[in-house]
């Protein structure tokens, strides 16, 4: 890894394959006056033949999130499409499209118990999480159609189409011409065509291309209405996003329509977090950054990829689509948990401790638990639990930032960073809360 520089983004530390990419990216922009073709005509058609001679092209031009493009795009505020099978366009393009935040409680759902081969440890791919979001009944009760049947998926040619997005100064009109597009699946049902893009890390962005020339190629093919879906998954929860294009023949026109999330129930009740509570031996707080990591999900997905392989810093912001800073705040906090190590050295990579690939390997629900355990070896997590089985409800700021003075965290001075991480507090202990099935002992 390196530092980079520019006026368009922050320093930030990239993988050696995404220098690579850069270094790429700098060589033709050179070597055919890309810059200058797009400040002179407003965007520049590119070759594949082109892209090719500095690096293969699926490696040059597939940037899922804003983020992951080279810093010569971030720079001129460039997007790249593909338009053909051997042509894209580069311009200054409105190409992707930021998650709405997640609103609403979890539904709960179940894998079937006669269901042997699914279960949650072996959502290795794509295609055998939307297998068992299909399995739970979460895509009939999320497209609201009784019935439903898996339908097209994989790669398959685009056909022909054109549309308008958005530049920087003005629309630009686009044509495709049979590029190669990827569904990661499809249902149909009654009502509609519901085409998925599923992702198992939780971002921030996406391209809109991923869910706009799927809906412009099936919008041709059938009758019936198509449901853009964009689908994320980890640790047993599933974010589903439904969006629709107001205007057909307009990249930009996407809107939200639908979002909901579903939680594979654990079977958890109040008294095993009670008992937990009363059993986990409080630690010695770490040398280590108290977290300001919100997201307890956004932990857990990090251990889920770095189960897989250790990853430098830029990888993970390349996977996630993250600000570098963000990188360092949920690594950080996978650290002070203790499930995550990072190695010394310039090339510093983050990898799973040995209790953290205990606790990934360990059966779903038992993996809950292990987490909820880490975080309860800490006393302000602890004291704030137990403030809230006391009490019924969470602490004020006012009173978590009490305990949390009291607990010799390290390196916190001023009140407004205790104020900051207090929210860190009260978001992980409503994981642990989010845990409990109420139905359970119910008479």
């Amino acid at each position: 890894s390196t530092p980079m520089g520019g006026s368009g983004a922050p320093w930030r530390r990239l993988s050696c394959g995404t220098m690579v990419t850069e270094r790429a990216w700098e060589r033709l922009f050179a070597k055919y006056g890309i810059a200058e073709q797009i400040a002179q005509n407003g965007f520049y058609s590119i070759s594949a033949s082109q892209i090719k001679e500095f690096r293969e092209p699926r490696l040059m031009a597939k940037f899922d999130h804003a983020i992951n493009r080279p810093l010569i795009f971030q720079d001129g505020d460039l997007a790249i499409l593909p338009t053909s099978r051997g042509t894209y366009t580069i311009s200054q393009f409105q190409a992707y499209h930021e998650l709405e935040t997640l609103k609403g409680n979890k539904q709960r759902v179940f894998i079937p118990d006669y269901l042997q081969s699914l279960s949650l440890e072996g959502l290795v791919s794509e295609s055998i999480a939307l297998n068992c979001a299909y399995s739970c009944g979460i895509l009939n009760d999320f497209l609201e159609e009784e019935t439903i049947y898996p339908a097209v998926s994989g790669r398959m040619g685009s056909g022909d189409f054109s549309f308008t997005i958005n530049g920087k100064n003005r629309a630009q009109n686009i044509r495709v011409q049979n590029a190669q597009i990827e569904i990661d699946g499809a249902y149909e049902g009654v009502e509609c065509l519901a085409l998925f893009e599923v992702k198992s890390s939780l971002s921030q962005d996406f391209i809109i291309r991923q869910l706009y020339y799927p809906f412009r190629t099936w919008r041709e093919r059938v009758k019936k209405p198509i449901k853009s879906v964009f689908l994320t998954y980890s640790n047993g929860v599933f974010n589903l996003y439904l969006y629709r294009f107001d205007n057909p023949q307009n990249y930009n026109s996407i809107r939200i329509e639908k979002q909901k999330s579903y939680v594979i129930g654990t079977k958890i009740n109040l008294s095993t977090i009670e008992n937990l509570l009363k059993t986990i031996p409080v630690t010695i707080e770490p040398a280590l950054p108290f977290p300001q990591a919100n997201s307890m999900e956004k932990i857990i997905n990090l251990i889920e990829l770095l189960h897989n392989a250790p990853m430098e810093q830029g990888t993970i912001t390349e996977k996630y689509g993250f600000d570098p800073r963000q990188t360092n705040y949920y690594a950080d906090a996978g650290r002070y948990l203790g499930l995550v190590d990072r190695e010394s050295g310039n090339h510093a990579k983050f990898k799973l401790s040995e209790t953290g690939q205990r606790v990934v390997e360990q059966e779903y629900t038992q993996r809950q638990l292990s987490i909820a355990g880490c975080m309860l070896e800490h006393k302000v997590f602890r004291d704030v639990l137990r403030l809230h089985f006391e009490h019924g409800k969470m602490p004020d700021k006012a009173d978590i930032v009490k305990i949390m003075k009291d607990a010799n965290l390290h390196n916190i001075e001023a009140d407004t960073t205790y104020a900051r991480r207090a929210t860190t507090v009260s978001s992980w202990v409503n994981w642990i809360l989010g845990l409990i099935d109420n139905d359970i002992n119910k008479p």
